[in-house]
């Protein structure tokens, strides 16, 4: 797991360290120094720890103006234990919320489990971007952790979406593709 990088074809259009509204601007990143880990694994350093002990996340890119956000996970999602959806909401999402962001794009394709418990978060989450006719979509999220997810009918809140060449696309075209799906999945 140590090998795997946030995505960072998109550093030069935008840089969550130096975004003063992100909620991770200021921090420094080491590229040798591994301290974090999921379990036993180390990860690789420029994954940010919002709270969780076993889920990891990157802000790849913000657009204030479209009221976007697409961030990238890695790890176990485990909302049983580690009540890792409050953590979410209230560490990155209600800051990205105060900026404005009411649509989000979830790279959840190294999201290796899924563990859950209440729907609380979910729903509060669901409702105050649905008051923004925003949306939150889950992309690649590994099959078996999917069952899991829809097992609880989570997918109701945070819609599952496949699109394996993720990584060919601007943020703009990537964000208008999902967007653009999600209007013809309402009619």
């Amino acid at each position: 797991m140590h090998t795997l990088e946030p995505f960072y074809n998109w550093r030069h259009i935008y840089n969550g360290e130096e975004d003063e509204r992100n909620p991770f601007y200021g921090r420094t990143y080491s590229e040798f120094e591994f301290s974090q880990t999921v379990y036993n694994y180390y990860i690789h350093p420029q994954w940010d720890d919002f709270g969780s002990r076993t889920l990891y996340l990157k802000i790849i890119y913000v657009d204030y103006e479209l009221h976007f956000a697409i961030i990238e996970m890695i790890g176990e999602w485990n909302d049983a234990i580690e009540n890792d959806i409050m953590e979410l909401k209230r560490e990155v999402i209600d800051k990205l919320f105060a900026q404005g962001i009411t649509k989000y794009i979830l790279i959840t394709e190294n999201v290796l489990n899924f563990h859950s418990s209440d729907k609380e978060y979910y729903i509060e989450w669901y409702e105050e971007m649905a008051d923004k006719e925003g949306w939150a979509v889950a992309l690649n999220m590994p099959e078996a952790t999917q069952y899991d997810f829809r097992k609880k009918k989570l997918n109701y809140y945070i819609e599952l979406m496949e699109l394996e060449d993720w990584r060919v696309y601007k943020p703009y075209h990537l964000f208008k593709k999902i967007d653009d799906e999600l209007s013809r999945r309402l009619d």
